[in-house]
């Protein structure tokens, strides 16, 4: 760690005095990831402790005339897994396919072509919590062997977290991660420094802001604004957003616990009371946000704070770069924070709300339970293990490339990649993130709130279960939807949610999704 962490926190301090205490809270938890990151160790042998790479691949690792089909996500990942697979091909003479889909047809697209046994795809970029679905069927590759021998990759400045959950299962690598995911809380410090309010602790207090900036002109163009900038888009990611409220009220005894089932009976977590309130504050939200929010997906949302019209906004790190962006409104007036949190929390014997203290709360701050949610995880890089040997050795070569230091730690810091950070270099070190615009004020707030949120004993993970796309992607997004759009009441919509849910459990195995939802949150290994 070097000293422009600490200078970071002077000077946001300084420059706004009223979020003194909230600023130097995110970053000992900051900084706390890197000691935790020293006393942790991965389920491999890795062999490298630096965060630099070597020379990228050698003479002898050279792989003239192979050919590897890769499928991604559209824009803006597949840009730059194509700007990297040309240079990868310069470089080493393979020649590389990228093809892509957006976010609702790619997991369809790599289920489709693993199961028919078509295996188009060589290399395939996914989510990490959709590996379960293919991992027991044996389609993704055991790269274990390749990590552990790959020093260039330098898999030990990769994040405690993102080692451990996603790319490892059962005790084996099958992932190579490229990218970090985790919902933030993003607000415009000038205006709520001016205003007198502390950035959002709870999600009481989130609509108490918003509602004050709502109608407002925020960005001097004499244009009414909006307090609270979410997207609610159906089939899109509206889900997420659902997660990150609900998930303070649901957790509250640390990682393990879980939100989405009860680990001992798999019944959903989705018709209680915790439930029902965190329904009732998302659809507060629409109160304070533009007319047209329901139809807004992810770029809609980041593309409105960016330009000036959002006072508060919930998204992944990808709001922090983009703001750095030509045309950027909120350069250097915005600030970073961990999601809202929640006073109260559910007793999972009584289903009631309780309070706070220290033991129903044990890790609250200040009173406040938060718990960060690490939406879909990140974008990993898996092989297909039907494709030839050498083409998965030149694969797996391209996709280290990809993860490898000297490349991504300019990624994450480019808003145009769709890349956020997962390596500790990437928190470490500032160099990058000043090149890139990033003030030391933003930077400090940034970091320290993915830093807070990767080290919270609290943190939830996303549901990483096998069919979980359609849990969340079709069962729970549709019928969130039509409750916040006013067609479904707020009992409906948990009845709906939880049926169908049962349905599908059912339909899969009880017993074999509760086992896979038990190892996801470590219970059982």
């Amino acid at each position: 760690m070097n000293n422009n962490s600490f200078f970071w926190v002077s000077v946001i301090c300084s420059k706004f005095p009223i979020f003194k205490f909230q600023s130097l809270l995110l970053t000992t938890l900051f900084l706390s990831v890197f000691a935790v990151s020293c006393q942790r160790t991965s389920s491999t042998e890795e062999k490298v402790s630096s965060p630099k790479s070597e020379t990228p691949l050698s003479l002898s690792d050279k792989f003239d005339g192979v050919n590897i089909n890769v499928i991604s996500l559209s824009k803006p990942v597949a840009a730059t897994v194509e700007k990297r697979a040309n240079e990868f091909e310069a470089l080493t003479g393979a020649k590389i396919t990228v093809k892509s889909a957006g976010y609702s047809e790619l997991y369809q697209t790599i289920l489709q072509d693993l199961t028919t046994g078509s295996n188009q795809y060589d290399v395939m970029i996914m989510t990490s919590n959709w590996m379960p679905d293919y991992i027991e069927s044996g389609y993704l590759k055991d790269l274990t062997e390749y990590v552990n021998e790959d020093s260039s990759l330098a898999w030990k400045d990769i994040a405690p977290f993102f080692q451990e959950y996603g790319p490892v299962y059962a005790n084996k690598i099958y992932a190579i991660p490229i990218d970090g995911n985790y919902h933030l809380m993003y607000y415009r410090a000038d205006l709520l420094a001016e205003a007198g309010f502390e950035p959002p602790r709870t999600w009481d207090h989130y609509l108490k802001i918003a509602k004050y900036f709502h109608a407002k002109d925020l960005n001097d163009d004499g244009e009414p604004d909006y307090g609270s900038c979410l997207a609610k888009k159906p089939g899109n990611v509206t889900y997420w957003a659902m997660w990150s409220i609900a998930g303070s009220i649901l957790q509250s005894q640390g990682t393990k616990q879980g939100i989405f089932f009860d680990p001992n009976t798999m019944q959903p977590m989705t018709n209680n009371i915790a439930f029902a309130k965190a329904l009732d504050i998302y659809k507060a939200t629409n109160e304070y946000g533009a007319p047209d929010e329901m139809e807004w997906g992810l770029n809609d949302g980041r593309q409105a704070f960016v330009s000036g019209r959002c006072a508060l906004s919930m998204d992944h790190g990808d709001i922090g770069t983009l703001a750095l962006l030509p045309g950027s409104k909120v350069k250097d007036k915005f600030g970073t924070t961990i999601i809202p949190g929640s006073t109260e929390v559910l007793n999972w014997e009584t289903g009631e709300l309780v309070q706070c203290d220290k033991f129903t709360c044990p890790f609250a701050i200040n009173g406040v339970n938060h718990a960060p949610f690490t939406a879909a995880i990140g974008w990993a890089g898996t092989i297909n293990t039907a494709a030839d040997p050498t083409v998965q050795a030149a694969g797996v070569a391209f996709i280290s490339y990809i993860s490898q230091p000297d490349r991504s730690n300019i990624d994450v810091t480019n808003g145009r990649s769709g890349l956020n950070p997962y390596r500790l270099s990437q928190f470490s070190d500032s160099h990058n993130w000043i090149a890139a615009g990033m003030t030391p004020a933003v930077a400090s707030t940034y970091l320290g709130a993915i830093g807070a949120s990767l080290n919270s004993p609290n943190v939830v993970l996303d549901l990483t279960i096998p069919r979980n796309y359609n849990y969340q992607r079709e069962l729970l997004d549709a019928a969130v939807s039509d409750f916040l759009a006013g067609k479904i009441s707020r009992d409906e919509a948990m009845a709906r949610i939880t049926q169908e849910w049962e349905t599908l459990t059912n339909e899969m195995g009880r017993d074999s999704q509760k086992a896979f939802y038990r190892k996801s949150l470590g219970l059982d290994r």
